[in-house]
Formats: C-alpha cells, structure tokens, sequence
C-alpha cells in the first residue's frame, strides 16, 4: 500500500463517525448494507450519512453497488488488510505473525467492543 493511501484511509477513519461507519460495514461483512440501514443504526441524518461515506469512498476504504433504488455500502477489506499489513510490516523485528493475536490474522474478526461515543453532560 502506498504511503499516500495510508495518509488518506488513517485521515478518513480518525473521525469518529466514519470510524464508527467503516466499523459497522466491516461487521456487516461483504454483503454489506443499505445506505438508510447504516443511517438507522447509527442514528445519522441522510446528508450527513453521505457526506461521510463520501470521505471514506475517496480514500478507497468502501465501495457500492447499486440495487434497484438502493445503494449497498461494503467495506474494501483489501484496502483494510493492505493499511494494517502497512502499519505492522516492520513489527516485532518483521516477525508479524509474532505481533498479533491469532483473531487477528488477516481479516478474523475480534472481541467485540463498545463504540466509544462522547456523552453530553
């Protein structure tokens, strides 16, 4: 993966929102999800739901298919492998196998864990 990728999908995913998007996509698997699905669950407005799938469609992190009038985000889960192999390439003296949990081989999901949300006061 190039650097300048890298900078892009790390820039997209350090917001919470696309974070939180991209992380429901990846759960969803490659089927993936309506457009209107992913806004319900999150509990964000259509605009802002495009806007940020937008962000996460440029630095190539999702992509679509059109069903009849629906539109079915996927995560690019190549693009997602391509970023962690880039981020621990050199790891553990370039031993990565001996850096991760066996969950985390390729694309085996991990324990589950809660989304970390700001709570207003």
């Amino acid at each position: 993966m190039e650097k300048s990728s890298v900078i892009a999908a790390l820039a997209a995913l350090a917001q919470d929102t696309r974070l939180d998007i991209f992380r429901l996509l990846v759960q969803a698997g490659q089927e993936g999800l309506p457009a209107g699905q992913i806004g319900d669950r999150l509990g964000l407005p259509s605009a802002t739901l495009s806007f940020h799938l937008t962000q996460l469609r440029h630095a190539d992190l999702v992509t679509f298919r059109r069903e009849g009038r629906s539109l079915i985000y996927m995560a690019e889960f190549e693009a997602m492998n391509g970023l962690i192999g880039f981020l621990t390439e050199n790891c553990c003296g370039g031993d990565r196998a001996a850096c991760l949990p066996a969950e985390a081989a390729g694309c085996a999901p991990g324990p589950a864990r809660q989304t970390r949300r700001k709570l207003s006061a």
